[in-house]
């Protein structure tokens, strides 16, 4: 008789009634529920029609007051949140975190539904920043629980949890909206009712019982507390201050040290500069697009926002399967094609811009996620794989905050300073676009050019510019 482990223990103990399991049952349990958080999470069917919820007779706020007050409320909030909560998930074993980012979601919601003015939508966008934050956990989270050989099949999962999740509710909303006649509230009430029930799985999530970047600490200072003699409380307290006082020190020392090594080599630090900057254009465009498109649409229209949002996800999350079975050389081509196809997503967002044309604006729109999540994943695999995984967290939070800082001053400068009008904007992220892609062709070409030379010793050459966790 064999056990099944939800606790993430697994290998030569028994689990579960004294009985042994085999290693991937280990995996298995954390998994399934961190999956079904993150598809309930995601599975937001008022996202695709939020503006127009705020705008319309629900809400009655202005398309000025939701661009220049609400929207940036997020944006603003998400870069002085990312750093705390990154250091305080880590801290307190992401669980914890998790359910925080539940809670923070199902008040968002709350807040939306019932809540009437600028004051309590921006609230709600507040909350909504903190559980945005808080995505650090989800994904950190499932780490803890499995042993390094079922990395890449978890990530595949709980990564393809929330595509899936935000698919379903995209097409959701849109079925309903355009088949069934429901309402806008009705699908606030639904999507309300998505994230209570990912809420109330975050607490079935078992606790890890360590953390990816404090391990050591416990051990650390227990060692601190022996060496030292137990006759004096006081003496007891010292000891353990230092220890700390050492271990943060240490760590810091260690951050600014391991900053230095991974950003050392070129390549890596193009491919962390892609992903920096195509997150914060993809966020821009992505968070005012159902401005512009409500800017655009003749009048009774009946729009497809959910649809057009469902079906970008879907060919986008094809795109990045597809990438992971494509036999590129990366090392020579990779940012090559950065540059090619970022240029196409420019391309995407100026033929947008200049169309009056709602249809010709949703495949627009559909080209462009689709091949930056594409990128996207390219720039992952490629950074990944360059690092040791103790640096991930590491180089993986660095390219967010940056994301972030951009993404706070192109929102200070376009929306809050030179308050452009929704066109004038999209021109702006246009040329960011076609800014990133001179860049990457024009390293892209050298590359090329460098590592096709002749002589032998040029890959080698670039191969001992990797950071030191990519060496074998």
């Amino acid at each position: 008789m064999m056990g099944f482990c939800w606790s993430g223990e697994c290998g030569n103990r028994p689990c579960w009634g004294d009985h042994y399991v085999p290693c991937c049952a280990g995996w298995v349990g954390p998994t399934v529920l961190l999956c079904i958080y993150g598809f309930c999470s995601m599975m937001r069917p008022i996202e695709p029609f939020l503006t127009e919820f705020l705008t319309g007779s629900y809400k009655n706020l202005t398309a000025e007051q939701v661009t220049r007050q609400v929207y940036p409320v997020w944006t603003y909030s998400n870069l002085v949140l990312l750093v705390p909560v990154l250091l305080v998930t880590d801290f307190l074993r992401y669980k914890p975190v998790i359910i925080l980012q539940g809670i923070t979601y199902v008040t968002t919601m709350l807040l939306i539904l019932f809540g009437s003015g600028v004051h309590l939508a921006q609230l709600a966008f507040f909350c909504y920043s903190v559980a945005m934050a808080a995505d650090v956990a989800y994904f950190s989270y499932i780490y803890t629980m499995v042993h390094p050989r079922y990395y890449q099949r978890v990530t595949s999962y709980v990564k393809g949890a929330i595509l899936l999740g935000y698919a379903v509710g995209a097409l959701l909303a849109q079925l309903l909206v355009s088949l069934g006649g429901v309402s806008l509230g009705c699908l606030a009430f639904i999507t309300l009712i998505s994230v209570s029930v990912a809420l109330l799985t975050s607490f079935l999530l078992p606790m890890p019982k360590t953390s990816l970047f404090y391990k050591g600490t416990d051990s650390a200072q227990h060692g601190a507390s022996d060496e030292g003699s137990p006759d004096s409380e006081d003496f007891s307290i010292w000891a353990k201050s230092k220890t700390a006082a050492e271990h943060v020190g240490g760590k810091f020392r260690g951050f600014v040290l391991d900053c230095k090594e991974c950003y050392s080599s070129v390549a890596m630090l193009f491919y962390c500069i892609w992903s920096a900057t195509g997150t914060c254009g993809f966020y821009q465009v992505s968070a005012y697009i159902q401005l512009f498109w409500l800017h655009i649409q003749p009048g009774n229209f009946t729009a497809y926002n959910g649809g057009v949002d469902a079906f970008s996800t879907l060919t986008g999350a094809a795109a990045s399967v597809a990438v992971g079975h494509m036999s590129v050389e990366w090392s020579v081509w990779g940012e090559l094609v950065l540059g090619g196809f970022t240029f196409l997503v420019a391309g995407a967002i100026f033929l947008m811009d200049l169309t009056n044309n709602i249809w010709i604006s949703y495949m627009c729109y559909s080209l462009f996620k689709t091949v930056y999540l594409q990128l996207s994943t390219i720039c992952t695999f490629q950074i990944a794989k360059t690092l040791s995984r103790t640096r991930y967290a590491l180089v993986f939070g660095m390219n967010s905050f940056v994301n972030q800082v951009l993404q706070s001053v192109l929102t200070a400068i376009v929306i809050n300073s030179l308050q452009l009008g929704i066109t004038l904007q999209y021109f702006v992220y246009a040329s960011f676009f076609a800014a990133i892609s001179l860049l990457f062709t024009v390293r892209g070409v050298y590359t090329v050019l460098h590592m096709k030379r002749p002589t032998g010793g040029n890959q080698a050459e670039r191969a001992t510019n990797l950071p030191e966790g990519s060496r074998p």
